[in-house]
């Protein structure tokens, strides 16, 4: 087999992916049987919990929302050569500044004042705290992957900090913020459906997924059809090329970082916003290293994104069904069918892409030779 065999552009975006997802899903329903579990049974209640309702479908839209935003995020740092392991401690201080603009103008502004003052307030604190490992690399040599991994940690510091010692109402046990007013509450999905006379089952799915389908394609736009993405892609390509070229490197790594931010920091709005109407430990719950995969198996694209993303979704969602609904079957075997996506859709991927290449490259030469 030759190993120059190239996937085409639509078969690296479509193809490539939904192979790497069978050959996941064959090797986990494998595992699945080895431990006595029926493989078929455990998809279609999977498959069931997640889009068998309105129910389903609204939790997995609601999980795919925030990994929508933390996938964004990995991927234009990656389009920039950046790789940007620090999403999750960037969606805590997008939520952070989220939650502190609601504690702070809530109850003096109206609703349509207040949301997008928390969004922008989110997207600024993400997009500083990225800002800051950027920096760091561009001026001062350090690596991006080590500096975002520990700024996560100082991020979750910071808020355990603050909520226990200054944002807690006082003689309050829980360590959480006081709620917010109603204005600073984003609508849920179910509430705004009704306003146009559709019955959905009440879920904490809200408009944030707008916001999120709204963002993919603002990143696609800004990485293909501006001349800023165009720099930022070109010192992701070469920074050398790009540099000879009159691109000034340094300030496309603190760019491409600090829109790498503001997406993440955007998690706040479906999280802090959009269900919890307060400010919170674990909100992100390991959504930034869950973008990570979802970058990866989106190929770095916001369509792919999208349906990486749902497909996320679907699994935290039908996962907790089937934790549920079948005896014997843990959590923990749920997470080890993610552990098979990311795999296969992560370093495995080096592996089958050249497979699948050779394969396309033989069937269209039998078709053009058929034809």
């Amino acid at each position: 087999m030759n190993a120059n065999y190239a996937l085409p552009r639509w078969a690296d975006l479509v193809l490539l992916p939904v192979v790497c997802l069978l050959v996941a899903m064959l090797a986990a329903a494998g595992v699945v049987a080895l431990v006595g579990q029926d493989p078929v049974e455990v998809i279609s209640v999977l498959v069931q919990g997640a889009f068998g309702s309105q129910r389903g479908i609204s939790y997995t839209l609601y999980y795919a929302t925030t990994f929508i935003f933390t996938g964004l995020a990995v991927a234009v740092a990656f389009h920039g050569g950046l790789f940007n392991i620090g999403g999750e401690g960037q969606a805590i201080l997008g939520g952070l500044g989220t939650g502190l603009m609601a504690l702070w103008l809530s109850n003096s502004l109206p609703a349509w004042a207040m949301l997008p003052l928390m969004l922008l307030s989110g997207a600024l604190f993400g997009a500083a705290w990225a800002a800051v490992p950027a920096y760091l690399q561009a001026y001062r040599g350090s690596h991006v992957v080590i500096t975002t991994i520990m700024f996560n940690f100082i991020a979750s510091s910071l808020l355990v900090y603050l909520l226990v010692n200054h944002l807690r109402p006082s003689g309050s046990m829980a360590v959480e913020s006081a709620a917010f007013a109603a204005s600073a509450k984003l609508p849920a999905m179910h509430e705004a459906l009704a306003a146009i006379g559709i019955e959905w089952d009440a879920s904490p799915l809200n408009l944030s997924l707008l916001l999120a389908l709204l963002a993919s394609l603002g990143v696609y736009l800004f990485l293909w059809r501006t001349r800023a993405g165009y720099r930022l892609r070109a010192v992701g390509s070469s920074q050398s090329a790009a540099e000879y070229a009159g691109i000034n490197v340094r300030h496309q790594i603190v760019i491409g970082m600090a829109i790498s931010g503001a997406l993440a920091g955007m998690v706040g709005m479906n999280e802090i916003a959009g269900v919890n109407g307060k400010l919170l430990l674990e909100f992100v719950s390991g959504a930034g290293f869950t973008g990570i995969a979802v970058a990866l198996m989106g190929r770095n694209h916001p369509v792919g994104i999208i349906f990486a993303s749902v497909l996320f979704g679907a699994l935290f969602q039908g996962g907790a069904e089937v934790a549920f609904e079948i005896p014997g079957f843990s959590r923990e075997m749920v997470v080890m069918l993610q552990g098979f996506i990311v795999l296969f859709s992560g370093a495995m991927v080096y592996v089958i892409a050249p497979v699948l290449a050779w394969v396309l490259s033989k069937f269209l030469k039998a078709g053009v030779q058929h034809g």
